[in-house]
């Protein structure tokens, strides 16, 4: 699904990503986040996909929002989880958006 976005300008965190092989718990804690993600404040949307490189997009409204949400307690443990299980590579990277369109 394409996430709807508010006018702009609000923020994308793009996490890029390798898996290590079998599942491990991951797709549990994928769910768990994603749902938590939904609660935080400023919180807009995200669109992922996977083939063997895996792309998530979250939107956010702003950078104190998402200062907080890479804080959240149970987001800390999916991160370390993630650098010691899930992952052979991750990039992070934080965009402002300035302008978007559709079709």
């Amino acid at each position: 699904m394409i996430a709807e976005t508010p006018e702009i300008p609000y923020y994308a965190v793009i996490f890029t990503s390798l898996r290590t092989d079998g599942d491990n718990g991951y797709g549990a804690m994928a769910d768990e986040m994603d749902e938590l993600a939904k609660q935080q404040p400023g919180y807009l949307g995200i669109e992922s996909a996977r083939n063997e490189l895996g792309i998530t997009i979250s939107y956010w409204r702003s950078l104190d929002d998402i200062k907080n949400w890479k804080a959240n307690t149970r987001h800390l443990v999916a991160q370390k989880t993630g650098r010691d299980k899930w992952y052979e590579h991750y990039k992070v990277r934080i965009c402002k958006v300035e302008r978007d369109y559709e079709f």
